[in-house]
């Protein structure tokens, strides 16, 4: 490799700053043979000439849109390397990322829809699906009370993902499982007693649709049941003292489960 001064050529330094590459990589591609400057101060300095510079221009390039340093160093170096091909191979490749890159950014934007709304359902849809009682202003008075919790980062979560067909398939377990319920105390079933347990165990399962429920949890929620107007109103208007008998089956349950009702926490 022939000598020369400065001004003959490019430093390391000078190339990294126009080409916008470390200076590392410029040294990599030197050692791996793939941009070797052709010159060289006195002083053992490399010095890049105008044509190494269209060579690493090329080499950035291909770079950016994806290509392997082999795969750059077969076309720049064999003549009968088919250029084409592998830039339309590449653009296949990156089409496929895109397309990848645009389903992500959808995702997102339901997740962060989610998590500022908790349904990602239009009012139409909403009450298709959960029925004229249904008020739309109950997500947003939902999001202000438990936004900041847990539970409604997993609500959202699980809400991001949720297609009306499948919100209307937890609508209809949230029906069956009250038309169980109300079936159940009608028929004497017992607090406490197997069958009663199993609709408990039920209503957790059906409950996992919004988040995980633990066992306190759910003593916590019946327990609002009972005591809160509007959820009182929704099962006793289904049956009449269904909001107490379904609590005294969650309490019933809990004890059983090492769980006494009066020191259940939200947990």
């Amino acid at each position: 490799m022939p000598d020369a001064t400065d001004a003959d050529g490019l430093t390391v330094g000078q190339v990294s700053t126009r080409l916008g590459v470390t200076v590392r990589a410029l040294h990599h591609w030197d050692d791996i043979g793939l941009a070797r400057p052709s010159l060289r101060t006195t002083g053992g300095y490399r010095l890049y000439t105008a044509g190494d510079l269209e060579r690493l221009h090329r080499i950035v390039v291909y770079r950016e849109i994806g290509l392997g340093l082999d795969r750059i160093q077969a076309i720049l170096d064999d003549s009968t390397a088919d250029v084409t091909g592998a830039l339309r191979a590449q653009r296949a490749q990156i089409a496929q990322r895109i397309d990848r890159l645009q389903q992500l950014s959808t995702g997102l934007d339901r997740m962060i829809a989610a998590h500022e709304r908790g349904l990602l359902l239009t009012v139409g849809q909403q009450a298709a699906i959960f029925g004229s009682e249904w008020n739309p202003d109950w997500p947003v008075q939902a999001r202000q009370r438990y936004g900041g919790t847990t539970q409604w980062q997993q609500y959202a979560e699980r809400s991001a993902s949720r297609s009306p067909e499948e919100w209307q398939a937890v609508a209809d377990a949230v029906t069956d499982l009250d038309r169980s319920l109300a079936d159940a105390m009608d028929a004497g079933v017992t607090p406490g007693s197997a069958e009663a347990d199993r609709l408990v165990e039920r209503h957790r399962a059906v409950f996992a649709s919004y988040f995980p429920l633990s066992r306190q949890m759910q003593v916590c929620l019946a327990r609002m049941y009972e005591a809160d107007p509007a959820f009182a109103a929704h099962y006793d208007g289904i049956r009449a003292g269904l909001a107490t008998w379904f609590r005294r089956s969650v309490d019933a349950s809990a004890r059983a489960h090492g769980i006494d009702p009066h020191t259940a926490t939200w947990q």
